[in-house]
């Protein structure tokens, strides 16, 4: 019985985590929208950075010639 109720008065990770975060409805809302919208940008800019690492020399910017009219002389 003393154990149960030092794990109660101690808490956890977990139980912070709810105390914090998942008490109330608002809250709770407002952190899953905010975590999706961080994490939307993070996965877009690790994407975005691997395609252009696998694609240096092939993207329309980097060949100098394209875009350009030959000059009638």
């Amino acid at each position: 019985m003393a154990s149960a109720a030092q794990r109660r008065s101690g808490g956890g990770v977990f139980e912070g985590i709810y105390k914090v975060l998942m008490r109330r409805n608002s809250v709770y809302v407002t952190f899953v929208i905010v975590g999706a919208f961080v994490g939307e940008r993070a996965v877009d800019y690790g994407v975005h950075k691997i395609w252009e690492r696998n694609n240096v020399g092939k993207r329309y910017e980097d060949i100098p010639v394209l875009g350009q009219r030959p000059t009638d002389e």
